[in-house]
């Protein structure tokens, strides 16, 4: 794909599909046969049991992006799939950050915390986990604000989407 320029930010895809094995590996394969990537993908179970909702990163070449949209929705399992933006769609991540913190840190890492509307979800003697939802800039700079102090380990959950308003997600 060297010819290929990257979508600046990449781009949001809500799928809604049927809730069967297999679903998820033909809807990859759409992706990589026009050499898109899956930067990020989160699938759940919707309401209905029948049926499951992906939110999908995606990054790849511009020109290719409604011919995906297309091929993703033909798909026998696949109910809709609509590309979402900012402006009609509400986007939310969540991380986990696990860092190094002893007692006489634990005061900064907790106002950090404090600052991004954070919640510490496990807290030991020589450590902490905390936990931060929103936009994947404010992600981007908590785990940013974080690297002051030595991050064990960190687990992002990758984008999801929801149509603001009454349209469909």
């Amino acid at each position: 794909m060297p010819n290929a320029t990257p979508i600046p930010n990449g781009h949001t895809l809500s799928v809604l599909v049927k809730n069967d094995p297999g679903v998820l590996m033909r809807i990859c394969q759409v992706f990589s046969r026009r050499a898109f990537n899956i930067d990020s993908l989160v699938v759940s179970q919707g309401r209905d049991p029948s049926f499951s909702r992906m939110t999908i990163g995606i990054t790849g070449d511009p020109s290719g992006l409604e011919q995906i949209i297309k091929q993703v929705g033909k798909l026998i399992d696949v109910i809709h799939c609509f590309e979402h933006t900012s402006h009609d769609s509400v986007t939310k991540e969540m991380v986990l950050i696990k860092i190094l913190c002893s007692a006489d840190d634990r005061s900064g890492a907790l106002q950090i915390t404090e600052h991004f509307g954070g919640k510490t979800v496990d807290l030991t003697p020589t450590s902490m986990v905390v936990m931060i939802t929103g936009d994947s800039p404010k992600i981007d700079a908590a785990v940013t604000m974080f690297s002051q102090y030595e991050i064990i380990e960190t687990v992002r959950t990758g984008k999801v989407v929801m149509a603001r308003g009454e349209q469909p997600t």
